[in-house]
């Protein structure tokens, strides 16, 4: 039996093979689920457009259906000298149901099928990256309420600057996150696009029902033009890289200010001792090891972009075995993003808050402007105001008023974290997730043939 759908009955050179499926079968690993939701759909099309018959159809789905449910179950694998996932699902159903396994093929080719497997892949992904970066927000926002009262220095230049608040600082990567939302939501809308029926670019004679296929899939709505849609082959992840990049930024950021305040200079957070790791030689030394390697799996991923920029770079309309490599970046990286944010969801409720930090005598200078301004408010010129602080400070004899009366939106008096957390549920609302859901639990259950 043939294991390339492309196979024409002449041999490959060995070398030539091994070397153009690569790490293709680990890599379709991922999308295994993915193929058989789209065959499942193709077939329900292929028997309205009247390809198979109804005890065609019966037939396969039990079969794809037993082969869905051994994917979810880990026992699924590509057999030795099958080239890929389209393959060996091919093969299983001709090795099972004859000459009715051959004619799942019909109306597509391997172009648009692993164009639907990964854009099935990538939605799901999308879907657990959103749920995380919105539980790690969650987190956030939470700290940020707890102790929005604590006043921490605030820096520019790596230099004290101006007072702070653990509400403020826990608050902003909240925020950050709500940004970066919009982003794997614009993804999520791209990746939400049905190229199925595009076949290898430039669709087929037979007469598809396209939009049958997207209803099945639960997408919302096609990738119309086929050329187009075999374009779309990379794009789709391109777009995915810069939110995972994005993501990416602020944790690698928030990483470095804990590590930075963790260290005895700074003394502003503390970790339990069983959150921290050892030195072999320096008995006392306790540290950030999550912290610093999350913020170095998160700069690799904030390469991603690149990566993927230069290997669809100068590619004319049409299919290229090029795009093949796009899985060996993305894939892991998927795994790696979802790992550091499920990290910090872990970390961030147990980070322990100095609250006197700015009884150390070396933040006497950080309410300089507070008094500033408390003079202007008297009536003094800014300008004036400011050379008389200015010369307290150098000839010693500045004496600060500690309050802060910060009131306006986003201050530490005013962190404005509902309406912060207003921005971040209606990007989350615009996700379709119940859509697809219900259209994926009724494609695969049994006997549903309507």
């Amino acid at each position: 039996m043939a294991t390339k759908l492309w196979d024409k009955g002449q041999q490959t050179d060995k070398m030539l093979e091994t070397f153009t499926i690569g790490r293709d079968q680990e890599m379709d690993l991922f999308l295994a689920p993915f193929d058989v939701l789209g065959t499942l759909a193709h077939i329900r099309m292929l028997t309205e457009i009247g390809l198979l018959n109804s005890g065609e159809l019966s037939l396969l789905q039990a079969e794809l259906k037993t082969i869905y449910e051994d994917i979810l179950k880990g026992g699924f694998r590509i057999e030795e000298g099958v080239e890929d996932i389209h393959s060996q699902v091919e093969v299983l159903l001709t090795r099972k149901l004859g000459d009715v396994g051959k004619k799942v093929h019909s109306g597509r080719s391997r172009n648009d099928q692993v164009l639907v497997d990964i854009k099935l892949f990538l939605r799901q992904e999308i879907r657990e990256m959103a749920v995380l970066s919105h539980r790690l927000f969650q987190a956030l926002l939470e700290q940020s309420e707890a102790h929005k009262q604590v006043l921490m220095p605030g820096y520019t230049h790596l230099q004290v600057a101006m007072p702070s608040s653990f509400g403020l600082w826990f608050g902003a990567y909240a925020e950050s996150l709500s940004d970066d939302m919009l982003l794997l939501q614009a993804s999520w809308e791209m990746a939400n696009q049905n190229p199925l029926g595009s076949a290898a670019g430039y669709g087929s004679s037979f007469p598809l029902n396209r939009t049958l296929t997207t209803r099945l899939l639960g997408f919302n709505d096609l990738n119309y033009n086929v050329v187009y849609a075999q374009m779309g082959r990379g794009k789709t992840e391109k777009t995915l890289s810069f939110a995972m990049s994005s993501v990416a930024a602020t944790l690698s950021r928030f990483c470095t200010d804990a590590c930075l305040f963790m260290s005895q200079n700074f003394g502003f957070i503390t970790l339990p001792e069983e959150l921290t790791t050892g030195s072999s030689i320096m008995p006392h030394k306790k540290n950030p090891d999550v912290f610093e390697l999350t913020r170095a799996r998160c700069n690799k991923i904030q390469s991603l972009p690149n990566e993927i920029t230069l290997l669809l770079a100068n590619l004319p309309s049409g299919y290229f075995r090029d795009m093949q490599i796009l899985k060996e970046c993305l894939f892991p990286a998927l795994g790696e993003l979802k790992s550091c944010l499920e990290m910090l969801i872990f970390m961030v409720p147990r980070m322990g808050i100095n609250t006197h930090i700015l009884d150390d005598p070396r933040y006497q200078h950080l309410f300089s402007v507070e008094n500033l301004n408390e003079r202007v408010l008297q009536g003094v010129p800014f300008r004036d105001a400011y050379q008389q602080v200015g010369q307290e400070i150098r000839t010693g004899t500045f004496k600060p008023r500690t309050e802060v009366h910060h009131t306006h939106e986003g201050s530490i008096g005013n962190l404005c974290n509902q309406e912060i957390a207003r921005k971040m549920g209606q990007t989350m609302a615009r996700f379709s997730f119940e859509k697809v859901d219900q259209a994926l639990t009724a494609l695969t259950r049994l006997g549903n043939n309507d």
